[in-house]
């Protein structure tokens, strides 16, 4: 991967790490659906208008609009809104780069080599060590929507490898059509008619930037590039770069919102972080060994 591609993984990973700040913001002032349903709308609008639909099936489309913005945001704002930190959010929905790697070995015969796997049992010995603390604590169900959460997210990186070479710029923009009627739907069910015009009435300028950054730098931006690099490389050699992202997600965490984790927490943390390393750096390290 020349170094200029690195640079952008890099970036998209400090871009959503960021990003997860604009969530906690936004989930203060408006319900996690109904923000999650306007991060679409404006992603989508005006940009449909400007950007040619890209030649992938229907399916495909609907596909990747559903896992990434109904499945993926949806269940990660609703987590957030429940208590998730932001900072540990955004660790633990880097398992992620495990299910995109079984995903990619299902169904287009990439097969993880021992650095995937080792690091896949590190890393889910360090979120069975964060889901006992947070069972004691009664706060179990945030992490599981955020396990749930990376699931999907593993679906639409699949759903975005399967569109091949396309305007993945493209792919981004038409997707978050697919988004906002589910989740405004939902939001009507759940917070009631009355959710849509209150937010609107009393949103601040944060939240106003909250919603701008999640849309335009964080969806078209970040997913339009993210989706770009894995249609050209292997999953197992892009979505390892997301390791950036709890570390951008935890500094900012704590440096705006003040949050701090438990031992426990930092522990399971560390356990995951270190088997994302395994899987970055595993077998670079043999290759030097070998030679």
């Amino acid at each position: 991967m020349p170094i200029r591609h690195i640079l952008l993984a890099i970036a998209v990973a400090v871009v959503w790490g960021l990003s997860f700040i604009a969530i906690r913001w936004g989930v203060d002032e408006v319900a996690p659906l109904l923000l999650t349903a306007l991060r679409y709308v404006f992603a989508a609008l005006p940009a449909v208008f400007l950007v040619k639909r890209p030649a992938v099936p229907l399916r495909l489309l609907v596909g990747y609009g559903l896992a990434i913005g109904v499945g993926q945001f949806g269940l990660l704002f609703i987590a957030v809104k429940l208590g998730m930190p932001a900072g540990l959010g955004s660790l633990v929905i880097q398992l992620q780069v495990f299910f995109t790697i079984f995903l990619a070995f299902v169904f287009f015969g990439e097969r993880p080599g021992w650095a995937q796997l080792v690091g896949a049992g590190v890393a889910l010995a360090g979120i069975g060590v964060i889901a006992l603390d947070r069972l004691e604590g009664a706060a179990l169900l945030p992490l599981l929507m955020t396990i749930a959460a990376a699931v999907c997210w593993g679906l639409g990186n699949t759903a975005g490898k399967k569109a091949g070479r396309v305007d993945m710029l493209g792919l981004v923009v038409w997707s978050a059509l697919v988004p906002p009627i589910p989740l405004l739907l939902a939001s009507l069910l759940l917070d009631g008619p009355g959710a849509i015009p209150l937010a609107l009435e009393h949103i601040s300028w944060r939240g106003i930037g909250a919603i701008a950054f999640m849309s335009y730098v964080a969806t078209l931006f970040g997913f339009g590039a993210w989706a770009w690099l894995l249609s050209r490389y292997p999953a197992s050699q892009v979505t390892p770069f997301a390791l950036f992202v709890p570390v951008a997600g935890i500094a900012s965490g704590a440096l705006l919102l003040g949050e701090a984790i438990t031992l426990p927490e930092i522990i399971g943390s560390a356990l995951v972080f270190a088997g994302l390393l395994i899987n970055v750096f595993g077998p670079r390290l043999s290759k030097r060994a070998a030679a």
